[in-house]
């Protein structure tokens, strides 16, 4: 290493799924620095070429971190791969969770540079957790890669429903990459550089890249974005339209003329460098930003859209037609699926509907009933149901034991539990539970629920009741108290926020501190305008119009009232989450 050259410590970190992901740290020479800079490489590289930022930054006063991603690098896995790209930004949040203990700083400390794919994978992390770092860096984010081959994006989809899974081999050469001799000479030298990509992680890049593109206004945190002139590898146009999205008021776009892909290793990046080092410093000369998400349910794209569902095309335009045709379908033809029929006697957002579709045993009048049923069951939106179960009951074993390990009581409450099976299969087998308490508004579900608890021989344990998740005084006033409480799969139904902060403020007033909620939420869904003029909901057959709120909002709610969120998970989709937060003390 040269004089100049930053020194870093190579080490790993252990990932929720027992993955090793190697990372290199430069400490900052000031040893009490509470700046943190995360750095995520582009696709096909590695930490070690991110040295340069380090250098040339000048930012001394600053601890700098950057991984090699699973698949990558000195990780290990083999290359190229990662079992979804949503694993990997899970990977994301819980590395930037690391290193805000590693460095002892508050996640407010951290700003976050990604290029290319890292780029995507943090913005998509962004959108989907909310996390409330202190701003972030985006160098040319592959949004939209150029495959340069007609129809390469459903052939390769077409392939891997034949072969499985296989690799694609980047033809992306380092010419194309940089101006700078030595990083193109470095780029085709480095035995560390993976040049092939499986083609689940390629095809994964593009469908979420279209749906935070699509939706970014749900990000709210500052954002500088560069983008590279003169970029052969990947689309300028997404990147601007994802920036125009943003709803953080602090905000700047640079577009660098000439630059090509390798944005920060291009032979001018003093450029970039410079806007990078100003906005940093700006970052950290003011208190982290807040957003305001106060009026979300009147102001917001999330209210616009809830608005634009109850007014549904006309119908004898095209789009109206076809909803009325679909909705005639079902309700003749599909009516031999058990599934959509037990929809339209009790609602397709009931809870007899959701039980139903946990099971996930197709039922139906004869093989067509059955086919019906098969094709019902496994749309996206009832298959992302399924894996949010998974991850309430994994949330749910988790806050057990994290009061067994606090010396707590463990005293359940689901305020809307439906038939409760996602409790009960998650509590039966657990053991030091003190009490579940199990409500819904629905003596249907009360019903089925008691049932349940019946069969399980759980009724010693378990009691279900009725009761209104909205009622302020029967939340606050439960006893014993609480010391987790479940909602999910509740609070999208209702567009005003008024209903959702009592229902939380009744929960917060119930549970003490230390104890912890468990909530869902739905920050997006690609079948809305589909839901809302084809199926009906529990409330009196009226159409089934959910507004989906952005996890910052949702999490906002949460801190409104008194809790604060330490954990989150979300299915392969990002359709729904599912978070922990803990009770914080008064005051």
């Amino acid at each position: 290493m040269s004089k100049d050259t930053r020194h870093f410590n190579e080490r790993e970190f252990l990932t929720s799924d027992g993955t090793e992901l190697f990372f290199r740290h430069w400490p900052a020479p000031e040893a009490n620095s509470h700046k943190v800079v995360v750095m995520f490489h582009r696709g096909h590289e590695h930490s070690g070429r991110l040295q340069h930022i380090v250098d040339e930054l000048l930012m001394p006063d600053t601890h700098f971190y950057a991984w090699d991603a699973r698949g990558h690098g000195k990780s290990p896995g083999e290359r190229g791969y990662s079992p979804s790209l949503a694993r990997s930004v899970r990977d994301v949040d819980e590395f930037v969770r690391f290193v805000a203990q590693d460095a002892q700083v508050s996640i407010e400390q951290i700003v976050v540079v990604a290029q290319s794919v890292g780029a995507v994978l943090v913005a998509t992390w962004v959108h989907d957790y909310a996390p409330k770092i202190r701003g972030m860096v985006l160098a040319s984010p592959a949004f939209k890669v150029k495959l340069y081959v007609p129809f390469a994006r459903a052939g390769l989809g077409l392939l891997q429903r034949i072969r499985g899974l296989f690799y694609v081999n980047s033809y992306v050469k380092g010419k194309f990459l940089s101006h700078d001799e030595e990083r193109i000479t470095s780029f085709e030298q480095d035995k560390l550089i993976t040049r092939q990509i499986a083609v689940n992680i390629l095809l994964d890049l593009y469908q979420t890249a279209e749906r935070i593109v699509a939706d970014s206004a749900a990000i709210t945190i500052p954002t500088q974005l560069l983008i590279s002139g003169n970029d052969y590898v990947v689309h300028q146009k997404p990147q601007q339209q994802f920036y125009a999205g943003l709803r953080s008021p602090v905000k700047e776009q640079h577009i660098l003329p000439g630059f090509y892909h390798d944005t920060l290793g291009e032979k001018e990046r003093a450029r970039a460098f410079g806007h990078m080092r100003r906005f940093i410093g700006e970052l950290y000369a003011q208190q982290p930003c807040q957003f305001d998400y106060s009026r979300e349910d009147c102001w917001s794209p999330s209210a616009d859209a809830y608005r634009e569902l109850q007014a549904p095309p006309g119908r004898f335009s095209l789009e109206g037609a076809g909803y009325a045709a679909l909705s005639l379908g079902m309700k003749t033809l599909g009516r031999q699926s058990r599934g959509m029929s037990l929809g339209y006697e009790t609602g397709f957002d009931s809870g007899s509907t959701l039980d139903y579709v946990y099971r996930n045993e197709p039922e139906g009048k004869g093989i067509l009933g059955r086919m019906i049923d098969r094709q019902y069951l496994s749309s996206i939106g009832w298959r992302g149901i399924r894996v949010r179960k998974e991850h309430l009951q994994q949330m749910i074993a988790q806050a057990v034991a994290r009061l067994h390990s606090n010396g707590q009581p463990v005293r359940v409450v689901d305020i809307a539990a439906g038939h409760g099976r996602y409790v009960l299969d998650a509590l039966e087998k657990q053991a030091g539970i003190d009490s579940i308490l199990l409500r819904d508004y629905s003596e249907l579900n009360v019903e089925k629920g008691r049932a349940m608890i019946e069969a399980r021989g759980l009724g010693q344990l378990a009691q279900f009741t009725t009761g209104d998740a909205f009622d302020y005084g029967s939340l606050a006033e439960l006893a014993p108290s609480p010391t987790l409480g479940i909602v999910s799969g509740l609070y999208e139904l209702f567009q005003d926020n008024s209903a959702v902060s009592t229902s939380l403020a009744g929960l917060a007033a119930a549970i003490p501190p230390g104890g912890i909620l468990i909530y869902t939420g739905q920050p997006w869904h690609p079948q809305l305008k589909t839901i809302a003029y084809t199926l009906t909901s529990h409330r009196n057959g009226i159409p089934w119009m959910m507004r989906v709120r952005s996890q910052g909002e949702m999490d906002s709610l949460v801190a409104q009232a008194g809790f604060e969120k330490c954990h989150q998970l979300i299915d392969e989709f990002g359709i729904f989450t599912v978070s922990m937060a803990v009770r914080k003390h008064d005051g």
